[in-house]
């Protein structure tokens, strides 16, 4: 264990437990992963994927042509943060059983934006609508506050470090409007990290789910370096609500295995973000002198990722517009590609916008589509393949002649 890791450990709390796997190939990420238990934590409700991901060879009843078409409900503006710890560990919340979205399923921490906090929200139609600016910043700084007591704000160079009870105060405060979060920094002379957030795609809700959202994912890393990191940051604590039951950090490929074993319940937006993580964030290393190192050249590699273009590998998929638009910019409203005949999971394309961006030069992601099989307990088998692989499978597993 090195001396990242060393001092991570002592800031926990007791109460951490770690989740064992049965599978000896992810033993160590497994071991590594700690759960830090919060019978208290309230959450903004981020968007629900639930009807997306029906598949429509379900028997569908007849539409009456005469009856009033409802209106498209406005994607609502949102944020939210895939947050690193020092040993670029990720953070996940796992959602109650209640929640009315995303039920019992593991979610990165954000909300929705509130005028009342966060500033002027661009309008329905308004060309920044869609595109990261200061109030989806700091809506993604408030959301992550709220939910989980780490303050990602700047006092004297270094993160903020405040009492819990202190911590708690504010956090009900702000949650409850009492006091706008911009004034709470100002009390505590403190700025919110916004120039921290790194734009890492933005998804919207399509057309057909009852509850729409744009959604703007950012990557934050917080230092690797003990110095001037205190010790609360990497412990997210309670605050009365009832929305989350425990906040795990862990390698993403811990994640992954765990929703392979049937033991976590992911959407197919965070599953394909963490999947997209496992190539650059391999786990913790149990040396002390490479520690510092070996993280930093993970992040960098992961950042310069991020930037560059074209995003995709193969000829076709480097072909496609998308191709050239960085994963900072790139807008993915998930549709329905076609049921696989081999085991009946929905595939989705990610490379359109959605409806709002329609015949605009936004996209997402021409060569990655994502598996999914929904029942009434949630998504299973999700996974992130490349569109070229699963076409020519459903092609060979076609009768010869008909067509996708």
């Amino acid at each position: 264990m090195n001396l990242v890791s060393c001092a991570v450990t002592r800031s926990l709390p007791r109460r951490v437990s770690s989740l064992a796997s049965s599978s000896s190939a992810h033993r160590p990420a497994v071991e590594h992963l700690r759960a830090i238990q919060l019978t208290t934590i309230m959450a903004s409700k981020p968007p629900t994927w639930t009807r997306l991901y029906s598949s429509p060879a379900s028997p569908q009843k007849e539409k009456d042509p005469k009856a009033e078409k409802k209106p498209i409900p406005e994607p609502r503006p949102s944020s939210s943060i895939v947050l690193l710890s020092p040993t670029n560990e990720v953070l996940l919340l796992h959602r109650v059983k209640t929640s009315t979205s995303f039920a019992s399923a593991h979610v990165f921490p954000g909300g929705n934006l509130d005028a009342f906090h966060d500033g002027d929200i661009p309008a329905p139609g308004a060309h920044d609508r869609h595109v990261d600016g200061p109030a989806y910043r700091l809506g993604a700084i408030r959301e992550c506050f709220e939910e989980t007591g780490i303050l990602l704000a700047n006092k004297d160079g270094r993160l903020v470090d405040l009492p819990q009870q202190e911590r708690d105060e504010a956090r009900k405060k702000i949650h409850g409007s009492q006091i706008k979060f911009a004034d709470y920094l100002k009390s505590i002379d403190a700025e919110p990290d916004l120039n921290g957030l790194v734009p890492f795609t933005r998804w919207i809700t399509p057309v057909g789910v009852p509850k729409r959202f744009t959604t703007q994912m950012y990557l934050y890393l917080i230092p690797i370096s003990r110095t001037g990191v205190p010790s609360e940051m990497l412990v997210p604590t309670p605050d009365g609500g009832v929305e989350h039951t425990e906040a795990l950090f862990a390698p993403p490929q811990t994640f992954l295995s765990r929703v392979a074993a049937n033991k976590m319940i992911l959407f197919p937006p965070q599953y394909y973000i963490l999947s997209l993580l496992t190539k650059f964030l391999k786990g913790p290393t149990a040396s002390v002198e490479e520690g510092p190192v070996y993280y930093t050249k993970q992040r960098r590699a992961l950042l310069k990722f991020l930037r560059a273009t074209p995003t995709a590998d193969t000829d076709k998929g480097k072909a496609h517009v998308t191709s050239g638009i960085s994963w900072a910019d790139k807008v993915m409203s998930p549709y329905h590609l076609f049921v696989r005949k081999s085991d009946k999971r929905v595939v989705l394309g990610l490379e359109k916008p959605g409806l709002e961006l329609k015949g605009s030069d936004r996209g997402g992601d021409w060569e990655r589509v994502v598996l999914v099989s929904f029942g009434k307990a949630g998504p299973s088998q999700v996974e992130v393949r490349l569109r070229e692989d699963v076409l020519r499978e459903e092609k060979e597993a076609s009768p010869e002649g008909s067509k996708l």
